[in-house]
């Protein structure tokens, strides 16, 4: 509520009878809660966790030993049910400062311990003996979304 609000609220208030200074006293109780409610949920809504993961392949990997992994990687979406959302790319950023990696998957999840049974599943545990031969380099990000 604003300031203005509560001093015209404040102002009338002091001019009723009573019975309209309690129905005043009752509305602006209700209208304060409300709005502390109405923050609350705001502050308290539930944020996504992103696990970011980059991959530089060795070079001595075949096109088709990559896009098996990608394929493995992509399976993970739909077997593993902590895993919310997938996507993928390849980097094609114009600014060349990618140290080499070359893949990017984002993964989403609910809370911290989906990501931990996610990295515990066995077939994520499956996932990492098909990446290991063909990975050079790894490098991952966790975070939670934040407000815009």
């Amino acid at each position: 509520m604003k300031d203005s609000e509560f001093a015209m609220i404040q102002l009338s208030f002091y001019n009723q009878t009573p019975t309209m200074k309690k129905l005043l006293l009752i509305l602006t109780l209700g209208l304060f809660s409300f709005q502390q409610v109405q923050a609350q949920t705001a502050t308290t809504k539930k944020q996504e966790l992103k696990h970011v993961v980059l991959f530089t392949f060795k070079a001595s990997s075949s096109k088709a030993s990559v896009d098996s992994v990608i394929k493995a990687f992509n399976h993970l979406y739909g077997t593993v049910p902590q895993v919310k959302n997938m996507e993928w790319g390849l980097n094609m950023s114009p600014e060349h400062l990618d140290q080499g990696f070359t893949h990017c998957f984002s993964l989403t999840f609910s809370n911290e311990k989906d990501l931990a049974n996610y990295q515990l599943h066995p077939a994520h545990k499956a996932f990492q003996t098909i990446l290991k031969p063909h990975m050079d380099k790894v490098f991952v990000v966790d975070y939670f979304v934040g407000a815009r």
